[in-house]
């Protein structure tokens, strides 16, 4: 369910209620050579809490452009996102600055922050004085339809 739409973003929080459970194979999938089926024990998972490790500090957001396309996030791909967890140098994070959302790679230099685009065609922000800047969270996954 939609919780707030900014910017062209919509935000979703994980449904933790819902309960539904889809086929897991806890194995894995080789990506070599191929491994008897036999091997493969079939169990469920519930995305909702599998992908959320702080439940209350979890939502999605689907994104809209390609300024992350290096990092392997695309245009309507789907970010899970952890409000729990602290800015820190490299990672990638959802931002508000000056009444905009963004997802940047955050990249801390001495007493300078810039929110980098991970695609060449689009500029580095660097973060002044001057913006007002909301680190909303830390992507912690990417979900995406192949």
């Amino acid at each position: 369910m939609p919780v707030n739409k900014t910017s062209k973003l919509t935000f979703y929080f994980p449904d933790f209620e819902s309960e539904l459970r889809i086929p897991f194979i806890n194995e894995g999938v080789s990506a070599g050579f191929p491994s008897p089926a036999a091997d493969f024990m079939e169990m469920s998972i519930d995305l909702n809490k599998q992908l959320s490790e702080n439940p209350l500090a979890t939502f999605y957001i689907k994104v809209k452009g390609n300024s992350m396309i290096d990092a392997g996030i695309d245009d309507k791909d789907v970010l899970v996102v952890d409000r729990s967890l602290e800015p820190q140098n490299n990672k990638i994070a959802i931002c508000f600055i000056d009444g905009e959302f963004t997802v940047k790679r955050m990249k801390v230099e001495k007493d300078c922050l810039y929110l980098m685009p991970e695609n060449s065609d689009y500029p580095p922000i660097k973060v002044t004085e001057e913006n007002e800047l909301i680190i909303w969270g830390i992507v912690t996954y990417v979900i995406k339809k192949l």
